[in-house]
This record gives structure tokens, C-alpha cells and sequence, in this order.
């Protein structure tokens, strides 16, 4: 779970420039890797602008590098093995995605809490996103690691985004950066747009108002994360919060880097 940056920036930040900025948000993209750590993180920070997408006629693939499997204190009985764990929180991500209406979960089943950015894991993005081809991959921001002053961000999250975009730029366009990739018929490709969630400074906003339901419908698929807790007051104070810029009821905010060959 990563907290939204806009709800910990400096209220200075945003201006009266920002404020006054019409909202213009790009379109939905044909395809689209959403890469994160575990499970449900993709669904806390950007699910209503994938369900949004994927409405809009986007064919959306999910990267979960981990299954989550450490759990959390707070949720995961005592008894709980991160064997047994695993398989649970696998299915909760499928729910989860079918409620957004993606199809296709991919996990690369990297141990949950000790994730490291190594050449390993950023072939294994890199065949992805050749086998995939999409126009926008989907990160988070490998550079924040504080969110305020109440939330550190997880080794993992910064891991997963400092690796997914190495691997969009220069591995997945490189042809002899992992040439093994060649031989597997997998080609290089070029991604066209990154989208980085909980950048601190954020510049393309998306209206989630007609989605954040089902955002948190499919947040709470997530049973053996979320205990009897509603997340329902939270999301919809970051929606609001990541909103107020462009006087949007709900939003989710991203850096966008327009990638040029």
C-alpha cells in the first residue's frame, strides 16, 4: 500500500496556476503492463484508472513480482505459512482484476518483503514487456521513500519500480541486452508512455469519479489483507485529495514520461 503523494505534499505545491489548470487527460492507451510488488498495491494506488481504461476498450496485463506472501500482523492468523499464503492472495488478485475488468495476472513469484532490483527480475520485466508489447506500462516511484511523516514506502514498491523502469528503457528496446531474449523469438520493443503513481509531483490527472466503487470493490477482494477493516474512508479521501488540483471530485495522479526513440 502506497499513501498518494499529493496527500503528503506541501500544501505551497499546489498553486494557483495548478489550481486554475483546465482538466485534459490523455487517452485510454490500446495496451498496458500495471507492474507492482504485491498484491493489492496495484489496486490501492491506480485500480480506477485501469478499470477506467479497461472500459475504454484497453487490453490490460498485471505483474505481481511477489504473491505477497509475508501477509501483515495485523490480518494474517498466526498459524498462516507463507506456503499456504501464497496461493490465497494469488486468487484475491485475480478477483480483484476481474472486477476491473482485466483478464490476464501475471506473478513472478519473488520471495514477498526481501525484493531486490537485480538483473534477474529485470530479464524476467524485460520478457514481459517484449512478449506483451504494450503502449504504457504502469509503476510506481522508485525515488520516494518517505510519504510524510507517517508512512515509510516498502523496500519492495521501490524495488519493483526501480527495476520495472530499467527494464521499459533501455532493456526492452535494446537488442543486445538480454540477446538470450532473441532466441526465445522475443524481439525489442519500445514503450511509449510510463505511468509512475505517487510521484510527489505529479503532472496528468485522472478522473476516477464514475470508478471509484469499483475500485474499492475490487480492493476489497483482498479478505485476507483487509480484515474486517473498510478502506471505503481512506480511498476516498486520497481520490478527493489527489483531485482538488483540477477540481475533480476523485482522481488518481501520475508523472507521465513520454518516451521519444
Amino acid at each position: 500500500m502506497t499513501p498518494p503523494a499529493d496527500e503528503a505534499a506541501p500544501k505551497s505545491r499546489i498553486t494557483a496556476r495548478a489550481r486554475s489548470t483546465p482538466h485534459r487527460e490523455p487517452p485510454a492507451p490500446p495496451r498496458v503492463l500495471s507492474i507492482h510488488a504485491h498484491p493489492d498495491d496495484q489496486e490501492f494506488t491506480v485500480a480506477g484508472t485501469l478499470a477506467k481504461w479497461a472500459q475504454a476498450g484497453s487490453s490490460i496485463v498485471t505483474v505481481c513480482i511477489t504473491s505477497g506472501n509475508a501477509g501483515s500482523n495485523e490480518s494474517t492468523p498466526s498459524d498462516m505459512t507463507r506456503e499456504k499464503l501464497a496461493p490465497i492472495r494469488e486468487e484475491e488478485q485475480r478477483q480483484a482484476c476481474r472486477v476491473l475488468g482485466i483478464s490476464e495476472v501475471v506473478f513472478l513469484g519473488y520471495e514477498d518483503g526481501v525484493l531486490e532490483p537485480s538483473i534477474a527480475l529485470r530479464r524476467d520485466l524485460t520478457r514481459l514487456i517484449r512478449r506483451h508489447r504494450p503502449d504504457a506500462v504502469v509503476c510506481g516511484d522508485p525515488t520516494v521513500r518517505f510519504y510524510g511523516t507517517t508512512y515509510l514506502n516498502h523496500p519492495d514498491h521501490r524495488a519493483a519500480a526501480s527495476v520495472a523502469l530499467d527494464a521499459v528503457f533501455p532493456s526492452a528496446e535494446t537488442r543486445l541486452i538480454f540477446p538470450e531474449l532473441l532466441d526465445e523469438g522475443l524481439p525489442p520493443h519500445h514503450v511509449k508512455t510510463v505511468y509512475i503513481h505517487g510521484s510527489t509531483r505529479p503532472d496528468t490527472f485522472v478522473d476516477i469519479s464514475a470508478f471509484l466503487d469499483v475500485k474499492l470493490a475490487a480492493l476489497r477482494e483482498h479478505k485476507s489483507q483487509m480484515g474486517t477493516w473498510d478502506p471505503a474512508e481512506m480511498i476516498r479521501s486520497w481520490a478527493a485529495e489527489q483531485g482538488k488540483r483540477r477540481k475533480l471530485a476523485a482522481a488518481e495522479t501520475f508523472r507521465r514520461m513520454i518516451l521519444g526513440r
